[in-house]
């Protein structure tokens, strides 16, 4: 939730927000009014202004603080000195950052201020892989004109089995890892089609269904990393794709932390399983 006065600070934060994992779920313009959505949609985390017209930013803080114990406050402020933040942090505020605030900067105190909540694969979930998520479906969107319904979830287990085809691509930076995009014979089949702009399947060898799936794979896994790096100011990079196609691929999953990525679509599943190295 976002609680300033100002109409231009809290399009401002929207429109950064929009661009990340988070989502806005409320907006008040003073302290009354932010108690009461408060109440309302219990939001994860509330972005507080100091100056409200009807109270100070920390005397609010003590309102919603006083309704949630728990609730988490990152105070965004003109002002950030010592003696604000000695008060700010007596009324439960955890952090505080300085107009104009910078996307990552902004990103990052709200991560910090639900790391409890998330944990570190909800860290690396909410982070990153939502990312690998939303290019997905907006790739598959862009590439092939197919709507798709994207889930995302922990992957068991220490393999992952694949009968068609597995586009593997390597993640070099903070966090290192590697996608692999999947898909069963027949998907990557009609997938080509689409892509190519062929009608009929018979048109199409293998060999060039499973390099148009290979280019696919690679743009929108590049098209992930880039967001990142632009929201995180991060230098993730992608290694050249390697691909695997056959009718039992066993791909050993061990010392990583996956997650898989599954969009429904007409042509069939399209998958990804974004893994990152443990400890890193």
């Amino acid at each position: 939730m976002i609680v300033d006065d100002s109409r231009v600070s809290c399009s401002v934060l929207s429109e950064v927000l929009a661009k990340t994992n988070f989502v806005v779920a409320a907006t008040a313009n003073n302290a009354g009014e932010a108690v009461e959505k408060y109440q309302e949609c219990q939001p994860d985390v509330v972005t507080m202004d100091m100056n409200l017209p009807d109270a100070d930013g920390i005397e609010c803080s003590r309102r919603i603080r006083a309704i949630d114990p728990k609730a988490r406050i990152l105070m965004i402020s003109a002002m950030r000195d010592a003696a604000l933040m000695l008060k700010g942090r007596e009324a439960g505020i955890g952090s505080f950052l300085q107009k104009p605030v910078a996307p990552n900067e902004l990103l990052d105190a709200l991560t910090f201020l639900c790391q409890d909540q998330l944990g570190h694969l909800g860290e690396l979930k909410d982070l990153y892989v939502k990312s690998f998520a939303k290019v997905l479906e907006k790739g598959l969107f862009s590439l092939v004109g197919v709507p798709s319904q994207v889930t995302v979830e922990v992957a068991e287990g220490n393999y992952l089995d694949v009968n068609g085809i597995a586009v593997i691509i390597g993640l070099t930076g903070t966090p290192m890892g590697r996608a692999i995009v999947y898909m069963d014979r027949s998907t990557m089949r009609q997938f080509a089609c689409a892509l190519l702009g062929k009608d009929n399947e018979k048109e199409l060898s293998e060999e060039e269904a499973s390099d148009a799936v290979e280019e696919a794979a690679n743009i929108i896994i590049g098209r992930a990393a880039s967001t990142i790096n632009d929201m995180k100011e991060k230098e993730m990079r992608i290694s050249p794709p390697g691909t695997i196609c056959g009718a039992s691929i066993r791909i050993a999953n061990f010392k990583m932390m996956s997650f898989r990525v599954k969009a429904e679509t007409r042509l069939g599943d399209i998958c990804m399983n974004i893994g990152f190295a443990e400890g890193e």
